[in-house]
């Protein structure tokens, strides 16, 4: 998927009321205001309110739901017949601004100060999870190279110490 890609489907849901944060890589580059390697996906976050007209809005640009064995209500994956996906992370804000993810008693959410984020994609202002936050949502699973440069160059910019986890790998 590329930046364009990335841009217009922002702009367009933008322009149908439908808010959107950028996770994942492109969040990262978001945050770098730079791509910094070629992505296969868009991870977005997405409230709950949006998603069945976000749904329609993708069938009509050609998206479908795919990996249907590992789906769940609060995370699908659509994909278009050029080989893009975009991994949905679906949230309930709560009265505190935080993001439920999942069913509440999970305790799994995007606190308040992660979907505050801001950044740019191919000039583009785009809200994405703050850089402390995709710090930390790179943690506490088995780390892949790509993992370590995006976490190395968000720490990089933003003076955040780098986890342990990381500097036991460098």
């Amino acid at each position: 998927m590329n930046a364009q890609e990335v841009i217009s489907l922002y702009k367009n849901l933008q322009q149908s009321g439908i808010v959107i944060w950028i996770d994942g890589g492109w969040g990262v580059d978001a945050l770098l205001e730079r791509q910094s390697r070629p992505h296969k996906d868009l991870d977005i976050v997405i409230q709950q309110k949006h998603v069945d007209r976000f749904r329609e809005l993708m069938s009509e640009e050609g998206y479908a739901e795919i990996k249907l064995a590992i789906a769940r209500p609060h995370n699908f994956v659509l994909g278009d017949n050029k080989g893009d996906e975009i991994d949905v992370h679906v949230i309930v804000i709560d009265d505190q601004g935080n993001g439920i993810y999942g069913p509440r008693e999970n305790g799994e959410m995007y606190p308040a100060a992660a979907l505050t984020g801001r950044g740019r994609i191919s000039n583009q202002a785009v809200r994405c999870v703050s850089p402390e936050w995709t710090v930390k949502f790179h943690r506490g699973y088995e780390l892949k190279e790509k993992d370590f440069k995006d976490v190395s160059a968000v720490c990089e910019k933003f003076g955040i110490p780098l986890p342990e986890q990381y500097r036991r790998v460098k």
